[in-house]
């Protein structure tokens, strides 16, 4: 009850700044650089039954819509790779384009896991297939999308690294899967990220150490689901530590009813609002992927397209406000590269001492300080009333404590 209590007050705390501080403009950036949300329920699960119900079209137009109007950067769609279901992922594509969003693909080949009835293939065959994909299908990419080739590996082929034991097999797998996609892409001239490889928290814990991280170019993606807020905090710091790399969360949401139990969509949405705001202030955090848009239990929409409370505690993390402002010291004279930070964001001022930094409902202050100068804090809601940041020097000259005895007789 204490956890609910707390997590409500901070939503509501949240709520006054954004109200109270009119100056805060919409940023055109995003928070993270990766903000997507997962449509798997519909991208994936429906991909057979749906294959050519051209009626779906009207669902999926609804669903990205509705996904792009958060400012999410990417959608997330589950579809799998294998011909028969090319059809139906050009669907998903197009909508999303319409929509400016970029697509992370998360499917796999459906022999993998065994979905729909297919027949199991091998890691080998598997990277051919993956080849074979990209090189076939080069109008479905757009530079900046993100292509997962197998989401959860540990899922299908040989089985899971912890219960066979074969970690070296299975970093072997990632890496030559990665080089493989990375080649393709180049053949075909698109810009796409290729070494997201989605894995439970513990495989990563296991199998993400710093030389496969790095031979992934630095990037450990984990689908996690946790029920304290800051449990987030601690396993991704543990994560990144290992692996010496940059943390993607690339599935998390509520409730999942063995982990968090019932909830109300209130209480989802509360949920929701305590875990992004220890997200936002997670350095080498540097995506997000919420599970799911539309059905199942953590669906943040309804099947109307209605929109539940989590859509809003969404909306606020990915379409995050921009502030600016000006540092100054007590004579009134700029300060260049002076370092604001909030929360997990660091800006820099320039000749003129302005800067600008993104605000997200969970800061609630800032702090600046430059070489030479004395740290100073201000909370959000201090900043609407103050045109400029004064920093006090650490120590004052002789001639700088005339001019500001000078100042002071001219001004005061």
């Amino acid at each position: 009850m204490k956890f609910i209590k707390t997590l409500i007050f901070s939503a509501f705390f949240a709520l006054f700044i954004f109200t109270v501080n009119p100056r805060n403009a919409v940023a055109s950036e995003p928070y993270w650089q990766l903000q997507s949300i997962d449509t798997v329920k519909y991208s994936r699960d429906l991909a057979r039954e749906k294959l050519t119900d051209e009626s779906f079209e009207e669902v999926i137009t609804l669903q990205v819509e509705n996904i792009a109007k958060t400012g999410a950067t990417h959608v997330a769609i589950g579809t799998p790779y294998d011909s028969e279901f090319i059809p139906f992922i050009k669907k998903w594509v197009t909508e999303a384009r319409k929509n400016g969003l970029n697509v992370w693909f998360r499917g796999n080949f459906s022999g993998w896991e065994g979905w729909f009835g297919f027949e199991s293939i091998s890691r080998d065959e598997h990277t051919r297939s993956v080849e074979k994909f990209i090189l076939d299908n080069p109008s479905l990419f757009e530079d900046g999308d993100i292509f997962t080739s197998c989401t959860e590996c540990e899922n299908g082929g040989p089985g899971d690294p912890r219960d066979t034991g074969d970690i070296s097999g299975f970093r072997n797998f990632l890496i030559d899967e990665y080089q493989v996609a990375e080649s393709a892409f180049k053949t075909i001239a698109k810009d796409v990220s290729t070494n997201y490889f989605s894995m439970n928290g513990d495989v990563a814990y296991l199998v993400m150490d710093k030389k496969t991280t790095e031979n992934l170019d630095g990037v450990v993606v984990i689908d996690h689901y946790i029920y304290y807020p800051t449990e987030f905090t601690a396993d991704i710091k543990r994560i990144k530590e290992r692996s010496g790399g940059n943390v993607i969360l690339g599935e998390f949401g509520a409730p999942i009813p063995d982990i968090h139990g019932e909830m109300t969509e209130y209480e989802q949405a509360i949920w929701l609002d305590g875990v992004l705001s220890e997200l936002s202030k997670i350095e080498g955090l540097i995506g997000i992927n919420y599970w799911t848009s539309f059905g199942g239990t953590t669906s943040i929409w309804r099947n109307d397209g209605s929109e539940k409370s989590g859509v809003d505690v969404l909306r606020g993390y990915y379409s995050p406000k921009m502030f600016q402002g000006k540092v100054i010291n007590e004579l009134g004279r700029p300060i260049k590269n002076a370092l604001v930070l909030a929360n997990s964001k660091i800006a820099k001022t320039d000749k003129a001492g302005i800067y600008t930094i993104l605000i997200v409902p969970s800061t609630d202050k800032i702090l600046i300080n430059a070489q030479g100068y004395k740290e100073n804090e201000l909370s959000v809601i201090d900043l609407e009333s103050t045109e400029d940041i004064v920093l006090e020097k650490t120590k004052d000259g002789i001639f700088f404590k005339i001019q500001k005895w000078l100042r002071k007789l001219i001004f005061d």
